[in-house]
């Protein structure tokens, strides 16, 4: 399978502005409405769990790997999507999970998670041991990085022989990614990338053209208030950090609500793996309080999905406490309507989940065009009328589509397809 991502390669460092996107997101909503897209668009697409998620204790989703591969291979199979089209990733493996152990008692772990991911099927392996675990600073640095990536990386191959490795990482220093003095998110330096991906070249030893891709900063961000979108005239000149290594890419991370010129900007530097994951929950969330509006202008009257929402989240508040900051009615804000989308940890709770059944019981079979235009854009209307299912599922699908087109852009043109 890894195949069809090192065609994606190969035809980008030939000069062609291709790109995949990896979606990366444990809501069935979004993976099904990316499926649906990839399937009519004849795609492919890669479905990213991250080790937070999904690991082998079940990570917040509950799943392992093993139940996310059937999770997802059960909504393809449903939906008639062909499961060929379908890259699995892992995201951000190693130790991070545990960085409050020591990193013996880490790294012990990390080996039985990546074990558990390639024994699943996943072959897109992101092998990241950036952080540090107890008495170690918060980053380390490329040496102990890549050494630990490259012990990770030798279970997986004694397990599997398709498999591609992605190194690096774009986590920003403590205290925030740093800007430029244009005020543009600083990208990575071509020196930086190329010394990191050689010294991963080197501890990875006779696996290392196991390696296709190098997760680096392009100058793109987000935060929960404010999107850092990438300078377009710029060039970072990061295809020269992979000059000496024709079978790799340029990863990017936190692509999330760019413009949709950005795309193929992007596959013209280089990065021929774009991922996505907060933007399309945020869809999701979107078209579902859009439809909870339309039940409060009925004779009910009342938003009974955010009110459910705003207990789950204060009655918990792990998910979202250390991400926001302001005052009480900024931190309200931010909970419902962040870009960071944290609310998207509290959909699979049974309050949660029973308010969001209550609103399908609710609105009509069939809600009046005049109603919709009030809350949906005509895109997303146009987009519902193609899709199959009940006109909410398809409201909701069509929310969640228009906002990952633009990953879906025409290598030819530029433009969405």
């Amino acid at each position: 399978m890894s195949e069809v991502l090192r065609d994606i390669i190969k035809r980008n460092r030939a000069g062609q502005a291709v790109a995949i996107p990896s979606v990366c997101s444990a809501q069935a909503d979004v993976i099904l409405a990316s499926l649906l897209r990839a399937q009519t668009l004849d795609r492919a697409i890669v479905i990213e769990a991250t080790s937070n998620q999904v690991n082998q204790f079940g990570g917040y989703t509950g799943m392992r790997p093993s139940d996310f591969m059937a999770f997802v291979r059960g909504i393809a199979k449903a939906a008639d999507v062909d499961l060929d089209r379908i890259q699995f990733g892992g995201d951000h493996l190693g130790p991070q999970v545990w960085r409050d152990e020591s990193s013996d008692s880490a790294m012990a772990k990390a080996h039985e998670l990546v074990t558990d991911y390639v024994r699943a099927g996943f072959t897109k392996i992101h092998l990241d041991c950036s952080e540090g675990c107890v008495s170690e600073l918060a980053q380390l640095d490329d040496e102990i990085t890549s050494a630990r990536s490259a012990e990770l990386a030798r279970t997986c191959v004694n397990l599997a022989d398709d498999l591609m490795f992605i190194v690096g990482t774009e986590v920003p220093p403590p205290g925030g990614a740093r800007t430029d003095e244009c005020g543009d998110i600083a990208a990575t330096s071509p020196d930086a990338a190329s010394a990191t991906l050689a010294l991963h070249m080197d501890k990875f030893g006779e696996i290392a053209a196991l390696i296709g891709g190098l997760v680096v900063q392009p100058g793109v961000e987000f935060s929960p208030v404010q999107i850092h979108h990438l300078p377009m005239a710029k060039d970072p000149k990061l295809i020269q950090s992979i000059a000496d290594w024709p079978s790799v890419c340029l990863e990017a991370h936190s692509t999330d609500y760019q413009h949709p010129q950005v795309f193929p900007r992007l596959a013209q530097l280089g990065f021929a793996f774009q991922k996505v994951g907060p933007a399309l929950t945020l869809a999701y969330r979107q078209a579902l309080y859009s439809l909870d509006i339309v039940r409060s202008l009925s004779s009910r009257g009342e938003r009974h999905l955010s009110a459910a929402l705003e207990t789950a989240m204060l009655d918990d508040p792990r998910y979202w406490q250390s991400h926001y900051q302001g005052d009480a009615e900024q931190l309200l804000q931010q909970r419902h309507f962040g870009l960071a989308d944290r609310i998207r940890y509290y959909w699979p709770v049974p309050s949660v989940q029973a308010a969001v059944q209550q609103l399908v019981v609710d609105l009509p079979r069939q809600i009046p065009d005049p109603i919709l235009w009030q809350v949906f854009g005509q895109p997303v209307l146009d987009r519902a009328e193609d899709l199959a299912g009940s006109q909410i599922e398809r409201l909701v699908r069509a929310q969640i589509q228009i906002a990952l087109d633009p990953y879906f852009f025409d290598p030819s043109t530029g433009g969405t397809q």
